[in-house]
């Protein structure tokens, strides 16, 4: 059995994730922020649940040994645990700022960091970052989200030139709004005194809930894939996105560069 280890595995897609892979027959290690049992996993005796906070150096180490003591190998990790915040720059909080910079980006380099050692000593293993769309394209409100997951970007593609001649590869994977309950935790500033800065919040968030109802089938495509790209790793580093709505963004942000791009956005967005 192959063993794939899965951070944010206590609900949305990282559930579904550690769910899928289970009864695909693989050993799953499902790491979450906090302890807790879940209860559909009590169902699967290949279902291994560890606390792991992604920000901590310290707890991911203790983490990582209580890991290893139990599973010799570890085939992939998948980097899901992530956090949302949409906020206007003017009206941000460092509180919050620094924690989906914590999150979304320092946790992956941490995750990375503290276990790329045992699949270098293994000479195998792959590593999938989830990003989103927003890591390719960008909208408004979201300048703290969209940031981060173009850093895991970036950072994954240049960590796939290290990892090479070890034979582990890299791989990012990029989907658009599905429907868990991700967007329901997603931290939003406060209403405020400027009328358009409400106007745009309430745009957006209409149409990112509109969307998230529309993709019913899309967490099953999601785990699907994740559960393709790691039955079969490809060495070089390469990217996936999933679902219409990603293709689609990333294919007309692509078409029509970035000048006629943010025109289209502006005006679906921000003009009447």
């Amino acid at each position: 059995m192959k063993t794939v280890l899965i951070t944010g595995s206590c609900g949305g897609i990282g559930k579904q994730t550690a769910l899928h892979f289970a009864r695909q027959n693989w050993t799953v290690i499902a790491t979450m922020h906090v302890y807790k049992e879940v209860e559909e996993f009590k169902k699967y005796s290949n279902i291994y649940s560890y606390g792991l906070d992604v920000t901590s150096t310290e707890n991911i180490e203790i983490a990582k040994q209580q890991i290893l003591k139990n599973h010799k190998q570890i085939d992939t990790i998948i980097n899901n645990a992530g956090v949302g915040y949409r906020s206007f720059v003017e009206l941000s909080e460092d509180e919050k700022i620094n924690m989906i910079v914590n999150v979304n980006w320092l946790g992956v380099v941490k995750i990375c960091r503290a276990f790329i050692p045992v699949l270098r000593d293994q000479r195998f293993g792959q590593i999938i970052n989830i990003t989103s769309i927003a890591g390719l394209v960008n909208l408004p409100l979201g300048n703290f989200y969209h940031s981060t997951k173009q850093a895991v970007e970036s950072f994954s593609e240049c960590m796939a030139y290290e990892l090479y001649p070890f034979h582990v590869s890299v791989a990012t994977v990029q989907f658009g709004n599905a429907p868990t309950s991700f967007q329901k935790n997603v931290a939003v500033c406060q209403q405020t005194e400027i009328c358009s800065y409400n106007n745009l919040m309430n745009r957006i968030s209409t149409l990112l809930e509109k969307k998230s109802s529309e993709n019913k089938e899309l967490p099953e495509k999601i785990v699907e894939k994740l559960h393709q790209i790691a039955e079969n790793p490809n060495r070089c580093f390469r990217r996936y996105t999933i679902g219409f709505d990603a293709n689609f963004m990333k294919i007309l942000r692509r078409i029509t560069g970035y000048k006629i791009f943010n025109s289209i956005i502006r005006k679906k967005t921000l003009e009447n």
